[in-house]
């Protein structure tokens, strides 16, 4: 990467009001609170507002957001733009989650409150057709994930020959998410010419390959290093099997007693397998991930922070822009695939200089996982055991889902089905035999056993058409038992009565059901097909022709002549 400028960390400690912040900005900051900004802050701000690329990389929790927040908004109030038009954007700022893309619309209402520019929010999971009404007017900052967005793109309700800032929020995360390729789409909608910048907690050599080819002469922040928790994170470890890993979650939740628990899943079904346990220990919980819909996700996180929900279990889909004041509590109930998501994972507490504590309840199958998260962020994580937890002696509820029915076959039995026991044996020498107890759902008469066949009711000729019916002699009917078993039709199914003798007359004109020839009453066809006397009858009748004439009638000799039938004559 060509890297023109590096930023360094601040020798001496600024404040918001060195940074050449607008005055509405500076008031806005003020009213939150803040006085200082962070040392990513400090050093990206100015960076931005020389107008420059920028890639900055720091941990999770330290102000990414309104790092490139406050200056946009700063830029953006300073160059006016004239006859602007509607549904184009002059900022886009593209996050990989709906939680992340909410949290930094959220921001820039916060700080840009007393300024005129607009804003707007777009993701999937809720309507288009809102969106789409608000995209009719202005809008100056447009914050989007990228499906969404180019569901907008190709039905031409937005505009984005029009950006002038480009902003990459979590880029890391947007790979990981296979967003590559909505990436490369969006960026061949934008115009060449505008300012690109790159903010994520994490950076691997594939997004550094990425900006090579998207940031020009960029300058690089780095405040921390790559792939580090916050120092205020308290990091321990309970070693626990995974059978005994809810009870033990609820045993900590009620000896500390926990009043603000973020639990992490690594799947959907383990989360609300997780909160239905934890719910019926009185301890209040709602799940959080991908199958839920937006609203109930909004309405959980929205509880979660206002105190209402005591543990909120989420799935890796939560890492990414969950922003909670002073979390205190965050428990890894399984181990990430990718440590890289263990650092996002703990990221959610520790934030904004406050202190936190990350919890990891960790199997013997995730021991290798653990030494990949070790030497990752270059630490080893204490062990901490649990002497007063007893786990309980009645068997763990499983996490497996129940396994699914089997498929319905088409003559009306399971296509899987359970093993038989045998029928009761007969002796040999008895002509008749005993009438066995008649079995539940069949419909067999009294004195005829099961079937001893093969599986297979076409394996030879003689044997399986043999017990249906008699083919060669159509008038004799066949008998109950053919060789001393009970007779089976030609699909192997047990037959409660005896068939009728077969014809072996076949009508070439059949009914086929009665509805596709004509709308006859009687018969639901042609009235001149069906039985053999119909068809011995039908010759009788004498044949009419087209032009209704009988056959052998002469033609009319006044229909011989021209003009119809005048012969010339008036």
């Amino acid at each position: 990467m060509n890297q023109a400028q590096s930023a360094t960390p601040a020798a001496v400690a600024i404040g918001f009001a060195d940074l050449a912040l607008s005055p509405p900005i500076q008031q806005a900051i003020a009213e939150t609170g803040y006085t200082i900004p962070t040392p990513i802050q400090a050093q990206a701000i100015p960076l931005v507002l020389a107008g420059g690329d920028l890639m900055a990389a720091a941990q999770t929790g330290t102000g990414k957001t309104a790092g490139f927040t406050l200056p946009i908004l700063h830029i953006l109030s300073e160059e006016h733009a004239h006859n602007q038009k509607a549904g184009r954007p002059r900022c886009l700022i593209l996050t990989p989650t709906r939680e992340l893309a909410a949290q930094v619309e959220e921001s820039v209402q916060t700080y840009g409150k007393h300024l005129p520019l607009t804003s707007m929010v777009m993701f999937g999971g809720v309507a288009i057709n809102p969106q789409i009404a608000k995209l009719k007017k202005r809008v100056d900052i447009l914050v989007a994930t990228p499906g969404r967005l180019l569901d907008h793109c190709t039905q031409g309700t937005v505009d984005l020959s029009g950006v002038e800032i480009l902003v990459l929020d979590e880029a890391d995360r947007m790979l990981d998410m296979g967003f590559i390729r909505d990436i490369k789409k969006i960026l061949a909608l934008l115009p060449k010419k505008r300012q690109n910048l790159l903010f994520s907690a994490t950076f691997s050599d594939e997004i550094k390959a990425l900006a090579d080819g998207l940031l020009h002469n960029p300058g690089y922040v780095e405040v921390a290093r790559r792939n580090t928790a916050s120092e205020l994170v308290q990091q321990s470890v309970h070693l626990c099997p995974q059978k005994q890993k809810r009870e033990l979650l609820a045993f900590l939740i009620n000896k500390h007693q926990w009043f603000q628990v973020l639990v992490f899943t690594r799947t959907k079904h383990g989360a609300n397998k997780l909160a239905e346990y934890l719910a019926k220990h009185d301890i209040p919980s709602a799940a959080i991930h991908g199958n839920k819909s937006q609203s109930a996700r909004t309405r959980a996180l929205a509880d979660f922070k206002d105190a209402k929900l005591q543990v909120l279990v989420a799935t890796d889909i939560a890492a990414r822009g969950l922003d909670i004041d002073q979390l205190p509590q965050v428990v890894n109930f399984e181990l990430p695939n990718v440590p890289e998501d263990y650092v996002h994972r703990i990221g959610r507490t520790g934030r904004a200089g406050s202190t936190g504590a990350a919890v990891s309840l960790v199997d013997r199958d995730e021991l290798p996982l653990l030494k990949d998260i070790e030497r990752l962020i270059k630490r080893l994580i204490d062990k901490v055991e649990v002497p007063d937890f007893v786990p309980s002696t009645a068997p763990p509820e499983s996490d497996e889902r129940p396994p699914r029915e089997p498929r319905i076959a088409h003559n009306g039995q399971r296509s899987e089905r359970a093993p038989q026991k045998p029928p009761q044996a007969q002796k040999q020498g008895q002509g008749k035999p005993k009438a066995p107890a008649q079995a539940h759902g069949e419909g067999r008469p009294h004195g005829q056993a099961r079937p001893q066949g093969p599986q297979n009711p076409r394996q030879g000729q003689g044997q399986g058409e043999g017990q249906g019916r008699n083919r060669n002699n159509p008038g004799q009917r066949p008998a109950g038992q053919s060789g001393g078993q009970p007779a089976d039709d030609d699909f192997g199914n047990r037959v409660d009565y005896q068939p009728r003798a077969r014809n072996n007359y076949r009508d070439p004109e059949a009914n086929m059901g009665g509805h596709r020839h004509g709308n006859f009453q009687g018969q639901g066809g042609n009235p001149n097909r069906g039985t053999p006397a119909a068809l011995e009858e039908a010759p009788r009748r004498p044949a009419v022709t087209l032009t209704g004439r009988k056959a052998g009638e002469i033609k009319p000799a006044a229909l011989f002549g021209p003009r119809g039938g005048n012969n010339g004559k008036r």
